[in-house]
């Protein structure tokens, strides 16, 4: 198992962290999920341990800091470490209008959220991580072309906002054994809710986009993270991973 004897802490119960929580714990991880909403955090934690994990399930809006930090503390004071951390909240984007005709809080909530959640989450990680002696943060996002056909609000400027950051972040910390590295996809069909309008459409431009001809499913997604999570990927910082099947071409 990549991951045995490992501490992760995800932030969010959505789809992508979801995923990256449940292959976590495929290989043996002692997750802590954390996310603002009951219902779905209590879902992912039932499948989790379902499927023989082991998992910590607390509610915790990870806007706050201090229930952020106080959150990291208790991880390490039950589990002895916190070795991953990584955070996909909802960025509280407005997608589906162009700029021109969007509202200045409409296009910033995506880029403040995530400067502001990642800030939090990855100060809180890396102070923890510094103490032990090493540990792993991982984005996900990251700088990309721009899309052509889709309007993305401000999501994709959050997201290069986040790739400065991490950076950056890897820079200083690289020193106390802290890797920070961002996963990237083209897109995840998987991801989109079924009543989503022109979801149909969307799929059909993310696949047409690849070279491989399918689009990464949440299950790639889950699948990479705990590689770059595991000690195999020891030597990979200040870099990002493509997710893509290709449409994201480096």
């Amino acid at each position: 198992m990549l991951l045995e004897g490992k501490t992760a802490v995800v932030y969010g119960a959505g789809t992508i962290s979801g995923a990256v929580a449940e292959a976590f714990a495929r290989e043996r991880a002692r997750v802590f999920v954390a996310s603002r909403g009951a219902e779905k955090l209590n879902a992912l934690a039932e499948r989790i341990r379902a499927a023989g994990g082991q998992v910590e399930a607390e509610q915790l809006d990870a806007l706050d800091e201090r229930a952020v930090d106080e959150h990291a503390e208790r991880v390490v004071a039950e589990a002895g470490a916190l070795d991953i951390s990584f955070n996909a909240i909802n960025h509280d984007d407005v997608q589906g209008k162009p700029r021109w005709e969007m509202a200045l809080a409409d296009f910033e909530a995506p880029v403040i959220t995530g400067l502001r959640t990642n800030f939090i989450t990855w100060r809180a990680a890396t102070r923890q991580m510094i103490r032990q002696g090493g540990g792993v943060i991982i984005n996900f996002g990251g700088e990309g072309p721009p899309m052509r056909g889709f309007f993305l609000g401000g999501l994709q400027a959050g997201f290069d906002v986040l790739e400065a950051m991490r950076r950056q972040l890897a820079t200083e910390a690289g020193k106390y054994g802290v890797r920070v590295v961002t996963m990237r996809t083209g897109g995840i069909p998987e991801g989109i809710p079924d009543d989503f309008e022109g979801k149909g459409a969307i799929e059909q431009a993310i696949v047409g986009e690849t070279l491989l001809g399918r689009a990464a499913t949440l299950a790639d997604v889950g699948n990479v993270a705990a590689f770059i999570a595991s000690d195999k990927a020891a030597s990979m910082t200040a870099a990002t991973v493509n997710v893509s099947c290709g449409s994201l071409i480096d």
